[in-house]
């Protein structure tokens, strides 16, 4: 059984934390809506987001400072930019794992 799931680096994305410690990854806007998102992150520097059946995301070169507070959550926001504008959001589950590998 192949798999059709088509698999981006993101070149450019921001993790940012509010006051009550929410966690808010922005990345660039991908074709077609989530389903079903979730993220896994191996709790050094890179996660991976499945937005769907058919796209993940990896993130490589997460920034040391976000790592505690990446493994504080349960679940993250992803905000998809379509420039400055924003194209869509939506709340994603998280779970860390021992070690994701990279595509």
């Amino acid at each position: 059984m192949t798999s059709d799931i088509k698999t981006e680096k993101e070149k450019e994305f921001n993790i940012l934390q509010n006051g009550a410690g929410e966690i808010l990854f922005l990345i660039s806007v991908r074709p077609g809506g989530p389903e079903n998102p979730r993220l896994v992150f191996d709790g050094n520097n890179s996660a991976l987001l499945y937005r769907s059946r058919e796209s993940a995301v990896i993130l490589e070169g997460i920034n040391p400072d976000a790592k505690l507070p990446l493994q504080a959550v349960d679940e993250v926001l992803v905000v998809e930019l379509d420039g400055d504008e924003v194209a869509r959001e939506y709340m994603v589950p998280l779970r860390i794992v021992k070690k994701a590998v990279s595509v």
